[in-house]
């Protein structure tokens, strides 16, 4: 299990622009490893099917991987979204479940679950961040979540949290740690 906590230059000039202004800092302090993740039920879409998507439920099945990202059709978010699309059948061979969550409407999400996504994995609406806030995912005095990924297992213990806002090494951690449970699991 591990923590990967990047503050990349874009949040270095987000921190200091908020304190040259003299406001605090952004903390960037999303849940930790080992902590048990914030039980919630949304609505979702899976292929422009809107469903209602309920953490407990997901986590019968096995690991969920849980990322937030910014918004729909945006260029790292959408980045992102083709790159954990391509790893979807991955995750599934090792029983994990990916959703994507923003703070878009769900209308907006049918569209981006058929384009970007690709049809792979769900995506749900968080409109007004309360879920990403109960994860400590929120960019502070901004009103998007950040770009942070966590893998939370069956017993709702988060093993993995990754923050950063290129969207670049997200699914190459969460399905590394996905392998580690997926390893410790079989005899």
């Amino acid at each position: 299990m591990f923590l990967n906590r990047t503050v990349s230059r874009p949040r270095l000039r987000l921190a200091a622009a908020a304190v040259a202004l003299g406001l605090a800092a952004p903390a960037f302090a999303a849940l930790k490893v080992g902590a048990k993740a914030p039980d919630f039920t949304t609505q979702a879409t899976l292929a422009g099917q809107p469903f209602e998507f309920a953490l407990a439920s997901a986590l019968k099945k096995g690991p969920v991987v849980l990322y937030f990202y910014p918004a729909a059709f945006t260029t790292g978010c959408t980045v992102e979204a083709h790159m954990f699309a391509e790893a979807t059948a991955e995750f599934e061979a090792l029983g994990a479940t990916v959703i994507g969550v923003s703070k878009d409407d769900i209308e907006t999400l049918n569209k981006f679950s058929v384009s970007e996504c690709r049809n792979k994995f769900a995506v749900a609406a968080d409109p007004g961040l309360k879920i990403a806030k109960s994860f400590d995912a929120k960019i502070p005095l901004v009103g998007y979540a950040d770009r942070t990924s966590f893998v939370i297992l069956p017993d709702s213990t988060i093993s993995m949290v990754y923050s950063a806002l290129s969207p670049d090494k997200h699914v190459a951690n969460t399905l590394a740690a996905v392998k580690e449970w997926k390893t410790k699991q079989t005899p």
